[in-house]
């Protein structure tokens, strides 16, 4: 292929991938902003009530990372079947994805039903206890909505149709605020139910977006032809468990990364309250930055798949290229936009001087880390869309778990370095992390090439 006919198909590349992956990183943003409204509320209804939602918000979404990355390996399945042009195989797949959802769903509301009795146990303060309690047992009720609406949305997505996870995602949030403020502060004749009400409301969003999805897959023509709901199938355990072969390894690796810097939180907390909401400012800026790579890397899997099930390895490659381009310009601007305004940034979140001073010099940390933070989720996604999955788990848990955070807890702690510490091991983890996975994913496409040689 010449040179002049490369550059406009690499071009074409970036533009699919780009338009693919704008409504994934909204919608991720839309998914952070459930805690956010929660939090928000919470905070302006009173300590106590923050405290809970806070501790309850932490619970539910640490474990949930595991079903949710689990079945993020539908997408790649929907979309190599799509790219082979096998359309007919994605509605079973996709019902059988649909009742490995509800099994895990049943896990985590097992989870969510006994880990409140522990709360005491790990410490936390028995006026805060009857709150966070509140809040989990009653949004417990709108997990299997959630992993529902998660298979949903990975099949959609498959298919490179991307914007119902916008639209949905923060049409999610108009029914959440108004009915989380009544049922928290007791307005619009509802009793005041504290946090235990945000739960409540944090439910039945779960559901409204799970049935609104449901909807629009049933009655849309454009995944009509997939007869999705079209008759009823029991589970079929060959199916679930290649789902979950492929998938489990996704969901241990992203709970590897979140559990490290939660983990990470914890131990600055143990600093002091200073060092701990500096951190906090710190790392919910760094997230909101790492949203627009997360974003690319769910489109790039979506276009490596394609390009796998059409059997075109230069396709692939040119997927996951064009995802490294992408993923360069963003997380150049995310750098410029750390160090330039790392003042201006903490600025909105606190007026105390000796916390906005830490946060302010956390972020050019956050800066540091932005090159190798987005590279190890490209190279990630680029992975899912090839079906590589268990290799790259064992990547997370060394990088993360063998270098990260030993190297953060002794600098941190055994040093004395403080929060600083900590963030210059969440650097090398983040580091490591892509060199491995960058390594990874250029062994996985060679055999993909070699496979495909006449």
């Amino acid at each position: 292929m010449s040179t002049a006919t490369a550059t406009p198909r690499f071009l074409d590349e970036v533009r699919t991938t780009g338009l693919l992956a704008l409504p994934l990183v909204l919608g991720h943003v839309s998914t952070g902003l459930i805690a956010f409204v929660d939090n928000t509320i919470a905070g302006h209804h009173g300590t106590d009530t923050f405290a809970a939602v806070s501790i309850g918000t932490a619970l539910l979404w640490l474990p949930m990372l595991v079903p949710i990355g689990t079945l993020i390996s539908l997408t790649a399945s929907v979309s190599q079947l799509n790219g082979a042009g096998r359309a007919r195989e994605i509605g079973p797949l996709f019902r059988q994805a649909l009742w490995l959802g509800v099994g895990l769903s049943a896990l985590m509301f097992v989870f969510l039903s006994g880990v409140p009795a522990l709360l005491p146990a790990f410490g936390i303060a028995a006026d805060i206890v009857p709150g966070a309690t509140g809040f989990l047992h009653a949004i417990r009720w709108g997990v299997p909505a959630l992993t529902l609406y998660f298979c949903m949305r990975y099949l959609s997505e498959g298919m490179h149709w991307t914007l119902p996870t916008m639209l949905i995602g923060f049409g999610g949030l108009l029914v959440l605020g108004p009915l989380g403020y009544a049922l928290c502060n007791g307005k619009a004749g509802f009793p005041e139910l504290g946090a235990a009400g945000l739960g409540i409301a944090s439910a039945v969003t779960m559901w409204v977006q799970a049935l609104a999805f449901a909807s629009y897959l049933a009655l849309t023509r454009r995944f009509a032809h997939l007869g999705l709901f079209t008759h009823f199938e029991l589970p079929r355990m060959a199916a679930i468990w290649d789902l979950l072969r492929t998938g489990l390894p996704i969901g241990i690796t992203v709970l590897m990364e979140g559990g490290l810097f939660i983990i990470t939180a914890l131990l600055i907390g143990r600093i002091g309250a200073t060092e701990a909401s500096a951190h906090q400012i710190a790392i919910n800026v760094a997230q909101l930055c790492f949203m627009i790579p997360m974003g690319v890397a769910e489109a790039t899997t979506v276009r490596v798949g394609h390009a796998v099930g059409s059997n075109d390895p230069l396709g692939v490659r040119r997927a996951t290229w064009a995802g490294y381009a992408i993923v360069l310009v963003t997380q150049l601007v995310s750098i410029s936009a750390l160090l330039l305004g790392h003042d201006a940034v903490v600025g909105l979140y606190t007026d105390d001087l000796a916390v906005a001073a830490l946060a302010s010099t956390l972020l050019l940390y956050a800066a540091t880390f932005q090159i190798p933070d987005g590279i190890q989720v490209l190279s990630a996604g680029a992975l899912r869309g090839l079906k590589d999955t268990r290799v790259p788990m064992f990547i997370a848990m060394f990088a993360y778990w063998g270098v990260g955070m030993p190297v953060g807890a002794g600098l941190g702690l055994g040093l004395g370095w403080g929060p600083q510490g900590m963030w210059v091991g969440l650097i090398i983890g983040l580091t490591v992390a892509a060199l491995l996975l960058g390594w990874r994913l250029r062994i996985s496409s060679r055999r993909l090439l070699v496979r495909a040689a006449p």
